[in-house]
């Protein structure tokens, strides 16, 4: 009876050794809703002491889900795509739209 041969695992060259997933299983958007909403992270120094830091999505930042990641895979594709959206808006439809919010809401003092 002939032995099998068990090659090692290759190793990605970005990876190291120990970080074996063999057998793990993750769940993919496990802490999506938790991430969106803000984070804190633990940092453990070397003299002993913890520091906390937290973080939440920029002004500005936006995440986008899963399937329309796959069409705008970068900021670049994004903005091109709202322009063009935006430049289909009629303008008078666009100041309407502020005149009268402005009226709901009243003016910001």
């Amino acid at each position: 009876m002939k032995k099998e041969k068990t090659e090692p695992m290759k190793v990605k060259a970005d990876m190291l050794p120990e970080y074996d997933f063999t057998g793990k299983k993750g769940v993919r958007g496990k802490y999506y809703r938790a991430y969106r909403q803000g984070h804190a992270v633990k940092i453990y120094n070397a003299d002993g002491t913890v520091s906390i830091r937290y973080f939440t999505l920029e002004d500005g930042a936006v995440m986008l889900e899963p399937d329309v990641r796959r069409f705008f895979p970068n900021s670049d594709a994004v903005n091109t795509a709202l322009r063009s959206l935006i430049a289909l808006i009629p303008a008078k439809s666009a100041k309407r739209k502020a005149v009268t919010k402005l009226h709901r809401t009243g003016p910001k003092l």
